[in-house]
């Protein structure tokens, strides 16, 4: 019961910040820290998905989910937790005014430590409102679960991780092999 409960505010306190992020944005509201957190959580995302490609020599320490360009192991606690990230993130563009989305760049790129770069943050800004306007609530519940500490196990074919990988596979092209 505790767990339950404990599972419950979770999740009520990730769409609360998930919904305060997105009226700040309205609201005209510095986008630069979310930018930043998104960008942080985009690079070890990133990083992880190097290692499952071999691009790395870091050990491998992810299993691959056997989707060219998305294989993130979705059952590994702090990919959920970065994923969380990204998608509260995500969500902040819709309906961003130009200063917000100006904002939130630079902080995508001082916070991917210029993985992401004026270059190619266009094309991380479209990924972004993509993964936005995607079903992501299994992604969130889990995420929300996973930053709580309890083990949270989500596959490739749950509703919307699919295309949420899918996705995450497409902003990775746009930043290359590193």
């Amino acid at each position: 019961m505790k767990h339950i409960i404990r599972f419950a505010a979770c999740i009520a306190a990730f769409l609360t910040i998930s919904s305060c992020s997105m009226l700040g944005s309205l609201a005209g509201g510095n986008g630069t820290t979310v930018g930043s957190n998104t960008g942080s959580a985009l690079l070890r995302l990133f990083q992880a998905w190097q290692v499952l490609k071999g691009n790395t020599t870091t050990a491998p320490n992810y299993n691959y989910t056997g989707n060219t360009g998305s294989g993130l192991d979705l059952s590994n606690v702090a990919n959920l937790i970065n994923l969380g990230q990204v998608l509260t993130g995500a969500s902040t563009l819709t309906n961003a005014t130009p200063t917000y989305t100006n904002q939130f760049s630079n902080g995508l790129i001082t916070g991917s430590s210029n993985l992401v770069n004026n270059n190619n943050v266009g094309g991380v800004l479209n990924g972004l409102l993509n993964l936005a306007s995607g079903n992501t609530s299994v992604l969130s519940a889990a995420a929300a679960s996973a930053a709580a500490g309890n083990q949270t196990t989500v596959t490739n074919q749950t509703a919307g991780a699919a295309e949420a990988l899918s996705t995450l596979g497409s902003i990775f092209s746009l930043l290359g092999n590193r």
